[in-house]
């Protein structure tokens, strides 16, 4: 293909190709063309324009397709139009000689319509041929096109083209009427006599070529005749001088519209006929297409026409709605209203914003309210009529969806009393007309979505009417259904109602059917009305279900018969009322069955259902027998559904399915059909079938259920008589039951295992129906026949009968004739393809692609072309590597076909698509390679996009787009995006709903990818002006692609669209948000932030699934980009901001750095985070303030965030401050309206969370400020002491239970920070390690009087609180107990829950409880566990009897109760702690929580005396250490451990004291008796345990098995925290033996130490330890101390590289702190003695040790001067002769003088005059040393100094000049005159 691009032919590479594959070459060469020409020189294009236009010309002639043709016709009029225009003319009359050839050849035929495509002479002559539709559908394509070009210039014939495209408009060809439509759609923008004179003649034509139309051809036409009544309405030019007079009103095209949708396109005399007749001939697809083009004159005029003109737009389709003639029927009643609703949800929900639609809402309020007025005044009841109804179920359907979008927002509706909402809305329930009342209950249900505040007072309204008035009839129904209603909406509500509710509607509900026979008259009401209350109250679920089960489980015994044979002697008796109510009391009975087993499958046990089973039985019976019942029977179905088939007889069951099945379907949906569909789920409002309908659908899904159950013979018995009865039925009834049969064969076989169907004798009548079915002319029942028959070759299994179901369908295909069989068949292949696996044998694949082939190349039925092309996408998904020796020619023959197929049958050219698909994804990755093959299959499918995406049809280009991606998906840089990026931003404001998920899925994945090069070549689509849609191309140039989604956004409703978009925006913004485009994403988000206010919106918000109604949808209307977007669209907003403040955290540190980022800005063009915290604050405020609930959330939570990561921030231009400090006005003002008394409590508590990390992030410093925020949790904790506010009456309580312990949560994090800033806590050193866990204190900028300020703050209540925080933590406590001591739960609930909600409660508490614990014990450790006579808090509920601390009527002590605290607190600890959660902050609580309490003396007293639980604590502490790699978690255990063993020792040291011996043997302590340590009963076991686990971990050499096994290992390679850790192991080592007696303490004492100071400390407490004194111990213990003494010095030959020092001093610490016992038995003096000669090198550390050793006694000390005296003193003789030159030569000397000084003074007298009259005694003459040496031995100095006169002169020398020196430092020392502090001036 890269040949052909080039500006002329390449005619020899062309010629070189065969048929197909010269069209593909000369379609990609006009393409490459059509772009090249633009951008190409004049003068090039001038130069070779004559041998262009000759190889355009052969082009011409040579038959091309369509595709082709359309782009040789734009070829041809860019090169007139940039080349020389001249030769035109004969370009023209050449295309005139061939439309007047009468060659009607198949080959000339596409040579005639290349012609068409480019003149506009002879065209109605061809239109005049009947059987040419494919040339009268170029022709007006044509026509189009000239218009569209010549505009106004074509005004002289204007009128022809209209008389031609009059005829066209109504052709038989549904291609046909399309292409006129769009020219006259086209020719209306300068013919103004379309929408002025002629404008009621062109409405007939469209209302006659709406009947018998496709989708298609309706969105064509309505399109035209919306355009030609908005132009009369709003003319876009003036009219001419006959027509100045025409221009209409708003009434008058509604009138024009409402005729047509009453009269259709029919004359007067057969409308007045049908009227007489009492039917109507009006069809559905008229009053479809009418709709529609209500829809688009109603968008085209736009938001604020429709704004301004409302009242009588409303009142004009009210009457519509209730007009005679659109409600002749229940069916045409039915298809009104939904018409009608489709118009208002169209333009009301897409057209308007937030605030219009609130104004409309009221409007429509006052619709009502005349409408209910005029009810009310009808004297006569009776003389309703049904039509009066319509109106108002209109509305009020209309009123509840604008709500429920409207969510929060629309509380400004119910506090305005103009309308009256609820007033007007509760007063529709007394309606006579059910289907106005049913309605008026579904207003109120969305009501109570939208607002669920509002749920529970609407609820008690409706339930006090419904008692008061229980004597009407229509008071029963309407406030029935009102309250089922309002209980069912509770699904939707997080927040609910309260528990009481449930037993109000249960009670009302057991009232209704007890009283329901005691008047005839509202019998069959009550029984309704009960049992629909009944229906949703099963909807709360089973945490409120389970409590009523036993008196609903009475209910349906009482309702149903005791026995079988008691109902069959009810058959025998009763009238048809009588049975008439009790069938209705029957089906409401098994429809609560239905949602128990649907809303509450955890409580049907196999107990319950034993209990139902008799009711089941009756009921099974009872339908069997009463046929006419339809609504009982279509319960019955719905019930055993979903039941296992053993609990019923399957036999009766399945004879009144298989007769089901053979009836019709009649009617429409409706509201009315069933009321108990006020109880379903869906947030769209319902539209059951009509029982008939329903009761066929559930028959077809029991049936698939029931007959594997049934035995053999009747299983093929029911088949054969489903194929006589299809026999003896003919015509529509036939293809009806014949539908019914397939679907429910479709059914069992769906859910059948392989070999499920039974005996062979099945398989005949099964596969006779399903062949049969095949052949018929619905498409649906083909679908359904393929279907069915592939899963019953599925389901058999059997290779044979496979294989012979294939050969039959072979042989169908070759006898077949007619299109229907053809494409049965065709589609059958594929299916059977599909549900078998894949067709292994390469001989029946090559049979199957060979019958495919060929039947996709018969052009002359489309219909054939398009299933066999479906089913060979099929063959292709499912054949995998099998098929890619047939990729080739697939592909060669998908591209033949899009080149010729006519575009009049785009069915072919989907199915084609979908082809291309498979092709696609069978190749897969292969498509990179580099072969000449691959290129060319690239190349095909690059081309076959292209034509796809020059489709006219919208699901062909979705299909092209989808192609593209997955392409991009295999092989992204074969796929140009430069191309495919502008395509998807051009389809982003797409009528089709299919095209924009298209469009959707692609940018999501591209974004994934390659974001930055989607948003560069969406920009480049703005600047190369491509003509996009204008809305999209607004959007794009001022806010780019990412604008442009959000707006697409903000009008979708399709939950998968809408997901793609909010994937792609996410991608793009992780992939530029901190790369360059940081403030053009916020800047977005605060721009969609903003948009919430205007009228009207600009684009439609929801649009319906299906593409034949997503089309009419509301037009874009000229504004900004974002005007009046929705609160979903801003909270998304918000989320965003979120994301990219997290997104930053990971990113550049400069973005939380102020004075960085500064700096970094002025070199650099890059945005820093920190630069926009004011947009991020202000984006936050005005979330966090908005009308709507949800929002508010995502606002408080975007603050949130905010004070985490900036509060610790400091301001570079005032030192002692943080940057958030300036916005605390705006922090406050954001959290002031949520803890205002109509919050929601979802709000208020996360307004809590917020409000506790404000207080506690300490940017505050002023305590006034601080004060104000301080109110707000002051005020939600006095609401929690009076029992939550309103918040308990209007949600559940589990709503109260959250909100209560978001603020006792607050306050604990509030007090806790307190109490660090303020210095009342524990040691810095485990509060600096935890430190990490706490965000909420990331830093204290707050001074010591802040702290205490705020300490003083929270002490005001702190007794309130303590109260309420133990409460609290006992609830919790009670809660995570396992399932096994439910039992042991109060009956009446706990302090802030019910027992109704403990589930729900459950979830509260533990996101609570850890802040309160940590609080609770820096309580009690601030109290010392000294009780206080507090007066009693007022809680929530009232206090159990189990409350902690309750002191009443003296029954427990002060030691029983801090007892009971301790144990609490300790429970939860360990409770916690040995579970797997991995919340890190909650274990930092814990343990915070165990320290604090360690600190007071009467815990740690209670701990010590306590061994078992001192254990159990050191095995949870043991598992959090090894499970958990944090190393501030492992300090911290550490730390607990030290606390632990100090309470151990505390008891010890206590009790050795109390002893009444007096000798200092120990006799307390672990080991006492059996001389040994315990596992799992030892504390001093348990530590080791602990230690040993670290020092291994981290030193893995101090382990004989593990040594070797680590690369490292060294101590100089730990880091800190390692370091750190090892310390603390090992001082919790040097204290063990301290807890030992004499018997344990060997066993406690273990190996060397490896940190050196800390093992250092740690050995010398060993050694000196009691245990080496006492008798019983001093054998073992000494025996430990010389194998570890031989253990260090053997260290020297294990490392000769060492740190020797360290051990020199480890060693010295031996011989100076353990005994003769140890340090005398050879060889450890002589080891000892050479290990000190061998480091004499190390001199200034040697020498200092020598001078500990010279000191010690002489039993230590002599044989160390013998051995080291003489090298100390050669050394200092040597220094003498060679000064030091650096300074550690220095310090040896000096320590080599002190350690000869000690030698000096541990000599004998006697001695020491020869000692000092030595040469190296020379050098220590200082003078500070000779002064302290005369004190000490004067009489020997002084004889030694007066026996050396040069010594003498020499130390009198330096005794003047050492005085000199101190007499001139005095001197230059004057006194300090300035100021001890300097101010500091310069402030930068």
């Amino acid at each position: 293909m890269e040949r052909a691009h080039s500006l002329l032919l390449n005619e020899e590479a062309c010629s070189q190709l065969g048929e197909h594959q010269r069209a593909a070459f000369v379609f990609e060469w006009l393409n490459h063309l059509k772009k090249l020409l633009p951008a190409a020189e004049r003068d090039d294009v001038r130069r070779n324009q004559r041998r262009l236009v000759e190889q355009l010309c052969g082009v011409l002639i040579g038959s091309p397709g369509p595709p082709t043709r359309w782009l040789l016709a734009h070829c041809l009029a860019l090169l007139y139009n940039l080349g020389d225009p001249v030769t035109a003319a004969l370009s023209v009359d050449r295309c005139n000689d061939i439309i007047r050839s009468r060659d009607d050849s198949p080959s000339g035929l596409p040579t005639r319509l290349a012609s068409v495509t480019k003149v506009l002479k002879n065209l109605s002559e061809d239109l005049k041929d009947p059987d040419d539709s494919q040339g009268r559908y170029e022709i007006m394509k044509c026509l189009e096109k000239i218009l569209r070009g010549l505009g106004v210039s074509a005004a002289p014939c204007h009128r022809d083209v209209y008389k031609a495209a009059r005829t066209c408009l109504v052709d038989r060809s549904m291609a046909v009427r399309c292409a006129a439509a769009e020219c006259l759609l086209e020719l209306q923008r300068e013919a103004v006599f379309l929408w002025t004179s002629e404008l009621e003649n062109v409405a007939s034509l469209c209302f006659r070529a709406f009947d018998g139309s496709n989708p298609s051809v309706r969105v064509s036409v309505a399109r035209l005749l919306g355009t030609l009544l908005a132009a009369a309405v709003e003319p876009r030019q003036p009219a001419g001088t006959g027509d100045r007079g025409c221009r209409m009103n708003g009434d008058e095209a509604m009138d024009l519209l409402s005729g047509g949708f009453l009269r259709g396109g029919a004359g007067f005399l057969r409308a007045s006929g049908d009227l007489l007749k009492g039917t109507s001939s009006v069809s559905k697809e008229v009053r479809i297409g009418v709709t529609q083009a209500c829809v688009v004159f109603t968008s085209l005029l736009g938001g604020s026409w429709l704004e301004s003109n409302f009242p009588s737009f409303l009142s004009l389709l009210m009457d519509l709605a209730s007009h005679g003639r659109a409600t002749q029927t229940a069916g045409d009643a039915a298809m009104t209203r939904r018409c009608v609703s489709f118009v208002l949800r169209s333009t009301l929900g897409c057209l308007l914003g937030e605030k219009a639609q609130t104004d409309a809402a009221k409007h429509i309020c006052l619709a009502v309210a005349t409408q209910q007025r005029a009810v009310g005044n009808m004297e006569s009841k009776s003389s309703l009529d049904v039509s009066a109804s319509q109106q108002l179920v209109c509305c009020l359907l209309e009123l509840g969806a604008l709500i429920q979008g409207l969510g929060s927002t629309a509380t400004p509706l119910l506090t305005d009393s103009s309308p009256g909402l609820l007033d007007t809305v509760v007063s529709v329930l007394l309606h006579p007309a059910s289907s106005a009342s049913l309605a008026a209950a579904w207003c109120l249900r969305c009501v109570a979505v939208a607002m669920p505040s509002q749920g529970s007072p609407l609820l008690d309204r409706c339930t006090e009417r419904l008692v008061t008035l229980k004597s009407s009839p229509e008071a029963v129904a309407g406030y029935g259904a009102a309250v089922a209603a309002l209980v069912a909406a509770v699904q939707h509500c997080p927040l609910g109602i309260p528990h009481t509710k449930g037993m109000l509607v249960l009670g009302l509900a057991e009232d209704l059917l007890r009283s329901a026979s005691q008047n005839s008259r509202i019998s069959l009401q009550r029984t309704q009305a009960g049992w629909l209350l009944v229906s949703s109250l099963l909807t709360l679920g089973p945490a409120v279900v389970e409590h009523h089960l036993s008196r609903l489980l009475l209910l349906w015994r009482c309702v149903f018969p005791a026995s079988l044979r008691e109902q069959e002697m009810e058959l025998r008796r009763g009238d048809y009322f009588t049975w008439q109510v009790t069938l209705e009391g029957r089906a409401g009975a098994l429809c609560a069955m239905k949602n128990l087993l649907l809303h509450c499958r955890e409580l049907v046990t196999d107990d319950i259902i034993g209990r139902l089973l008799t009711p089941l039985a009756c009921a099974v019976a009872l339908g069997s027998v009463l046929r006419w019942s339809l609504v009982y029977r279509l319960r019955v179905y719905e019930l055993l559904a979903l039941l296992p088939p053993h609990t019923y007889q399957e036999a009766v069951v399945m004879m009144c399915v298989c007769v089901q099945l053979h009836s019709s379907i009649v009617g429409g949906a409706s509201l009315d059909n069933d009321a108990f569909s006020l109880c379903e789920k869906s947030e769209e409002a319902p539209a059951p079938l009509p029982p008939p309908v329903a009761l066929t659908a559930a028959a077809i899904c029991l049936f698939g259920a029931l007959y594997p159950h049934v035995i053999s013979a009747q299983r093929v018995k029911i088949l054969e008589t489903f194929v006589e009865t299809v026999n003896q039925l003919k015509g529509q009834r036939q293809q009806t039951v014949q539908t019914h049969v397939c679907a429910a064969l479709c059914s069992l076989l769906k859910g059948g295992a392989r070999g499920s169907l039974g005996p062979e004798e099945v398989r005949p009548p099964a596969l006779v129906l399903l062949l049969g079915a095949l052949e018929g002319l619905s498409p649906v029942l083909r679908c359904l026949a393929a279907e069915g028959l592939a899963r019953l070759v599925q389901v058999v299994g059997d290779p044979v009968f496979t294989v012979s179901v294939s050969l039959l369908c072979f042989d169908r295909l070759k006898t077949a004739r007619d299109a229907a069989s053809r494409s049965g068949f065709a589609l059958a292949l594929g299916a059977l393809h599909r549900y078998t696996g894949g067709i292994s044998s390469p001989q029946h694949l090559n049979t199957c692609l060979g019958v495919l082939f060929t039947l996709s190349q018969d052009s002359t039925s489309p219909e054939v072309q398009t299933w066999s092309l479906h089913s060979l996408a099929l063959v292709v998904d499912l054949s995998g590597g099998l098929y890619r020796t047939h990729a080739e020619p697939s592909f060669t023959l998908v591209l033949r076909l899009l080149l010729a197929a006519p575009p009049t049958h785009p069915e072919v050219h989907r199915s084609l698509g979908r082809c291309l698909h498979a092709l696609i994804t069978c190749l897969g990755p292969d498509l990179q390679g580099d072969g000449a093959v691959v290129s060319g299959l690239r190349s095909t499918c690059l081309v076959a996009c292209e034509v796809m995406q020059d489709s006219l049809d919208s699901v062909v280009q979705a299909r092209a787009i989808s192609c593209l991606q997955q392409l991009h998906m295999f092989s992204p840089p074969h796929v140009n995006l430069a191309s495919l990026v502008p395509a998807l931003c051009a389809h982003l404001c797409s009528s089709s709903l299919c095209l924009r998920r298209a469009v959707g899925a692609c940018l999501r994945q591209l974004a994934q990818l390659e974001a930055v090069e989607v948003c560069v070549h969406a920009v480049t689509l703005v600047k190369e002006s491509n003509c996009p849609p204008p809305s999209a191309d607004v959007t794009l140039k001022e806010v780019g692609l990412e604008g442009a989604l959000f707006t697409l956004l903000d009008r979708e409703s399709d939950p998968g669209l809408r997901g793609d978009i909010q994937e792609t925006l996410v991608h793009m913004m992780a992939s530029s948000a901190t790369s360059g485009k940081l403030g053009h994403w916020l800047k977005l988000c605060k721009d969609v932030l903003s948009a919430t206010t205007g009228g009207f919106m600009d684009e439609e918000a929801e649009p319906a699934r299906d593409d034949d109604s997503s089309v009419f949808k509301a037009g874009p209307e000229s504004g900004g980009p974002f005007t009046a977007l929705r609160w979903a669209t801003r909270r998304f907003a918000v989320e965003c901001v979120c994301r990219i403040v997290a997104q930053c955290e990971t990113a550049d540190p400069a973005h939380f750095d102020t004075a960085l980022a500064q700096e970094r800005r002025l070199h650099e063009s890059t945005d820093f985070l920190v630069l926009h915290l004011g947009d991020l604050v202000r984006m936050a405020f005005m979330a966090a303030t908005d009308h709507s609930d949800q929002l508010r959330l995502a606002g408080l939570q975007t603050l949130l965030v905010i004070i985490r990561r900036f509060s610790a921030i400091p301001e570079p231009e005032f030192p002692g401050h943080v940057i958030l400090e300036q916005y605390q006005a705006n922090v406050g003002a954001a959290l002031r309206p949520a803890f205002s008394a109509d919050a929601p409590p979802d709000v208020t508590a996360k307004a809590c969370q917020v409000c506790s990390a404000w207080i506690a992030s300490g940017v505050v410093s002023d305590l006034r400020d601080l004060r104000r925020v301080h109110q707000l949790l002051a005020s939600s904790l006095a609401k929690v002491q009076v029992g939550g506010g309103g918040s308990g009456q209007l949600y559940n309580e589990a709503a109260a239970t959250m909100e209560t312990l978001a603020v006792l949560k607050a306050w604990a994090e509030v007090y806790v920070v307190a109490v660090q800033r303020s210095g009342q806590k524990e040691r810095p050193d485990w509060t600096a390690d935890l430190s990490f866990s706490s965000p909420l204190a990331n830093h204290s900028s707050g001074s010591e009087s802040g702290g205490a300020g705020l300490l003083k703050l929270v002490q005001s209540d702190l007794s309130t609180l303590s109260h309420l925080w133990l409460s609290a933590l006992q609830d919790y406590g009670l809660l995570s107990l396992p399932q096994e001591y439910a039992s042991q739960l109060p009956e009446t609930g706990g302090s802030f829950y019910t027992a109704e909600t403990v589930n729900q409660a459950r979830a509260h508490y533990s996101s609570s409880w850890a802040p309160i614990l940590h609080a609770t014990s820096l309580w009690l450790h601030s109290t010392g566990f000294v009780m206080s006579d507090d007066t009693p808090v007022y809680l929530s509920r009232p206090a159990t009897p189990t409350s902690m601390g309750n002191m009443g009527g003296g029954a427990k002590t002060p030691e029983d109760v801090n007892a009971e605290r301790l144990h609490l607190i300790l429970g939860i600890s360990v409770q916690f702690l040995c579970s797997p959660d991995d919340q890190m902050e909650n274990i930092t609580s814990c343990l915070r929580s165990l320290q604090a309490l360690l600190d007071v003396a009467w815990p740690r007293t209670r701990i010590g005396n306590d061994q078992v639980l001192s254990v159990e604590l050191l095995s949870v502490l043991h598992r959090l250490l090894v499970t958990r790699e944090s190393s501030c978690v492992h300090l911290a255990v550490f730390d607990l451990l030290r606390r632990i063993i100090t309470s151990s020792q505390e008891l010890v040291r206590e009790r050795r004291y109390s002893a009444e011996e007096k000798e200092t043997l120990p006799e307390f302590g672990e080991g006492r008796d059996t001389g040994g340590l315990i596992p799992g009963r030892s504390l001093v076991f348990g530590a080791l345990e602990l230690c040993l686990c670290v020092l291994v971990r981290k030193l893995p050499q101090l382990s004989p098995k593990l040594a070797g096994t680590s690369p490292g290992g060294s101590v100089w390679s730990l880091t800190d925290s390692d370091c750190q850790l090892v310390a603390s192991a090992l001082c919790v080592l040097s204290e063990l033996p301290s807890i030992c007696s004499p018997e344990g303490a060997p066993a406690a004492g273990s190996g060397p130490a490896a940190v050196v100071q800390s093992a250092l400390r740690a050995l010398k407490v060993v050694l000196t330890s009691p245990m080496s004194r006492q008798e019983k111990s001093r054998g073992a213990w000494s025996q430990l101390l010389r194998a570890a003494l031989s253990s260090l010095l053997g260290l020297w030959d294990a490392d000769p590289g060492g740190d020797h020092s360290s051990l020199l001093t480890a060693l010295t610490v031996f011989l100076l702190s353990a005994g003769p016992d140890v340090c005398t038995v050879e060889p450890l003096p002589a080891l000892s003695l050479q290990r000190f000669r061998a480091s004499m090198d190390v001199v200034g550390r040697c020498h200092q040790l020598l001078t500990s050793l010279f000191q010690a006694p002489p039993t230590v000390a002599v044989p160390y001067i013998r051995a080291l005296g003489p090298p100390l003193v050669r050394f200092l003789q040597k220094v003498e002769r060679s000064r030091p030159q650096s300074p550690e030569e220095l310090v040896g000397v000096l320590e080599g003088v002190r350690a000869m000084e000690a030698l000096v003074q541990a000599a004998d007298p006697s001695q020491r005059e020869s000692v000092c009259g030595s040469r190296g005694f020379h050098v220590c003459l200082w003078v500070q040393r000779v002064s302290r040496l005369f004190v000490a031995s004067c009489d020997p100095l002084r004889s030694l100094v007066s026996s050396a006169p040069p010594l003498k002169s020499r130390l009198e020398a330096a005794v003047r000049g050492n005085q000199e020196s101190l007499t001139a430092k005095a001197r230059s020392s004057p006194a300090k005159s300035s100021p001890s502090i300097t101010l500091k001036t310069h402030f930068l």
